[in-house]
């Protein structure tokens, strides 16, 4: 497993946005935009049921997350590892995420459901960052 410097950590902590990139069935990327986060091991971020990236991730687990400062893109930081995905406190964590995004807190979709997707660091690259 690989580990992220409290300097990198701090980008995922921070309101940064994300591009998560997972692998379509015919092998090709797939990339969206995305609310981070980090719990000290795992970066995190949340998605809808049968949405294209959890539908990929439910079938490849591989991923990748790139974080880039919002004030400098000269400064980011790429994880590469292995998704898990759960329901298990995912209304929690995306209303945490709203709150940190946009000072609100989230309202639930009709018939939508949550999932909390970590990731474990296997590879991390970075840019302008100890």
């Amino acid at each position: 497993m690989a580990v992220l410097t409290n300097e990198q950590a701090r980008l995922l902590l921070e309101p940064n946005f994300a591009t998560v990139g997972t692998v379509n069935p015919d092998g090709s990327p797939q990339l969206t935009i995305v609310w981070i986060d980090w719990d000290g091991e795992h970066v995190l971020f949340n998605t809808a049921a049968g949405r294209v990236k959890a539908r990929n991730l439910e079938r490849d687990l591989r991923v990748s997350v790139l974080v880039a400062d919002r004030a400098d893109g000269y400064r980011w930081v790429g994880v590469r590892g292995a998704a898990e995905l759960t329901s298990e406190g995912a209304d929690e964590h995306i209303d945490k995420l709203a709150r940190k995004y946009t000072g609100e807190g989230w309202r639930p979709k009709p018939d939508e459901r949550r999932l909390l997707v970590r990731v474990r660091p296997e590879r991390v690259s970075a840019y302008g960052l100890s």
